[in-house]
């Protein structure tokens, strides 16, 4: 018998994979929530389905998404990528990435640490449709807020709480999906 998911994670296999492997399981580590940060902002505008299918070449692109790495990225590098046809070519949201990867350099205590400090604590009422999904909380307001003040771009609270959700910080499986009940694994 075919688990029951979330509705947007039926329409293709890669959603399938990634909906029960990855979105919403708790996820840390400065590189590893650089990727997500930047691959969000990637996504601004576009499906992420198109996102999910150039993952691969986002992370050959970008150095595995190595903070440091991309931190040092040059204008010849910037170029390179803008000629990369297995990545997005946004001229903007390349420039981002960039000027993010540096800016997570300046975070004293870590990417990690600052974005999980936005995760909402207590209990939350689970959505019992995706119409009760919220596209933004009062922490993604928040968590983009204080992302700008220290330099980031491209982090407004859509994006954040789409991150959120994806990194696990809050967990808005459905009520029905098999993910909303990690007892019941299939």
């Amino acid at each position: 018998m075919e688990p029951i998911r979330c509705g947007w994670a039926t329409s293709a296999p890669e959603y399938v994979t990634y909906h029960d492997e990855e979105w919403g399981w708790p996820l840390h580590g400065d590189d590893a929530l650089f990727e997500r940060l930047t691959l969000e902002a990637f996504q601004s505008g576009l499906s992420w389905i198109t996102i999910l299918r150039k993952r691969p070449a986002f992370r050959a692109a970008f150095a595995g998404f190595d903070v440091a790495a991309v931190a040092a990225f040059t204008a010849e590098d910037e170029a390179r990528l803008m000629a990369d046809a297995g990545i997005v070519r946004n001229r903007a949201k390349v420039a981002a990435a960039v000027r993010n990867a540096r800016a997570a350099l300046e975070v004293p205590e870590g990417l990690s640490a600052l974005l999980w400090s936005f995760a909402p604590t207590g209990p939350r009422p689970r959505p019992r449709t995706l119409a009760d999904v919220p596209a933004t909380s009062p922490e993604s307001i928040a968590l983009a807020r204080e992302l700008k003040r220290r330099g980031f771009v491209f982090v407004g609270p859509t994006t954040g709480y789409a991150l959120m959700q994806a990194t696990g910080m809050v967990d808005d499986h459905v009520a029905d999906c098999f993910r909303a009940h990690p007892e019941e694994r299939y």
